[in-house]
């Protein structure tokens, strides 16, 4: 199955960083094609409702930046996991801008299934982004195979790893 990964955290060896790479060492191990982009580093603005995509574009945003590269690896992956820090009780930014710049194609073509990998500092914070992330999996019509959270205590464990390698086994 091809497998994309939405890494979304600004710090390269943070937590979030760590557990999508768990996943995706885990994914290949069991035999899957892996691509993990590095959202944070890339220059994506948010959707500007302007609806040239529903109007003029034919489904092409008229924005031209970093979510041009992610476009086509959207559209070819069967699998997407979302990997994002929680800041302030939902998904970063990092990831909302690529999620909402979706809007020019509606859904990715070939998405069955999908993850959510998040971590914070705090626990009691993940309720905004796991409803989120479960409106997007029923909008899209994807299988929601669930989600890892990780607070402070969990983060970069034996125990978070396991759970990781579970939720791998549901693709």
């Amino acid at each position: 199955m091809k497998v994309l990964i939405l890494q979304a955290s600004p710090r390269a060896n943070g937590n979030t960083a760590w557990m999508a790479e768990e996943y995706r060492k885990a994914a290949e191990a069991a035999g899957h094609e892996v691509t993990m982009v590095n959202v944070a580093k890339k220059h994506i603005a948010g959707c500007l409702a302007c609806e040239y995509c529903h109007n003029k574009g034919n489904g092409a945003c008229i924005q031209k930046d970093d979510m041009q590269e992610l476009y086509p690896l959207m559209a070819e992956a069967e699998a997407l996991v979302l990997a994002a820090p929680i800041y302030y009780f939902t998904l970063c930014a990092q990831i909302q801008a690529p999620i909402q710049r979706m809007y020019c194609v509606n859904s990715p073509a070939n998405v069955k299934k999908m993850a959510l990998l998040v971590s914070s500092y705090s626990p009691n914070v993940y309720d905004g982004a796991i409803a989120e992330f479960r409106d997007i999996c029923n909008y899209w019509s994807v299988e929601n195979m669930g989600n890892v959270t990780a607070k402070i205590d969990e983060q970069k464990t034996e125990d978070t790893k396991q759970k990781i390698v579970e939720l791998v086994k549901k693709l």
